[in-house]
């Protein structure tokens, strides 16, 4: 059991302990029916559809998409990055809305996506914009690396003692977004334990019919 494992079940059992509120038909987990989070200033419960007969979004119904470029990714995207399903994100959401501002929870979709609904919590920062093939310049990365991630220069090095730990996803197994963020923020150094990906994304997030929320 590995810690972010033993982490979410304290969180879980720390959440129930404290006194949730009454049981739902369809709930998270069999102790936990929803929890409340912060989204950018206001309070979203994070709870499944209570309709037993709904069924998932058009958006995600597809079974098939050419690949490339959507194809399936590997379990494990890179040495040191921990893969993450929907009750760790959850976990990860729920430690940054309770003021640990060393986690930051991002969708990697571009903002046509984002507005269809994301997770609440997460902050969008496309994935063009930390990708050099799509037009971002290393000097482009850098300095969200420095004014966002929390990353330092030191006399021409990076410090990222006081990095965020990056929560990411995208769009789900069959998404590239995500996966190449992850792997060129590795080129630059970035420590891989800093690093989570949520493998399952949107499409995971939708087919459970988690709370989702839209930009304003």
């Amino acid at each position: 059991m590995n810690k972010t494992t033993l982490k979410v079940a304290g969180l879980f059992l720390s959440i129930f302990i404290a006194g949730s509120a009454s049981a739902l038909d369809v709930q998270l987990t069999p102790t936990l029916p929803s929890v409340d989070v912060n989204n950018h200033g206001e309070t979203v419960t994070i709870v499944r559809n209570q309709d037993t007969a709904n069924t998932i979004k058009a958006d995600y119904a597809k079974t098939s998409r050419k690949c490339p470029p959507f194809c399936i990714r590997p379990i494990v995207i890179a040495e040191g990055v921990e893969t993450l399903g929907e009750l760790e994100i959850i976990h990860y959401v729920k430690m940054h809305s309770d003021g640990d501002d060393s986690i930051m929870v991002i969708d990697s979709r571009t903002p046509d996506w984002v507005a269809k609904g994301t997770i609440p919590g997460s902050v969008n920062i496309p994935w063009t914009h930390l990708d050099t093939a799509k037009g971002a310049s290393p000097f482009d990365i850098a300095e969200i690396m420095q004014e966002k991630f929390g990353v330092e220069e030191q006399e021409g090095l990076w410090n990222y003692t006081n990095a965020k730990t990056l929560v990411m996803f995208c769009n789900g197994m069959w998404c590239g977004q995500s996966p190449r963020n992850i792997l060129t923020l590795l080129k630059f150094g970035y420590p891989a334990a800093k690093i989570k990906w949520y493998r399952g994304g949107m499409q995971n997030w939708e087919t459970l019919d988690l709370s989702t929320v839209k930009p304003k």
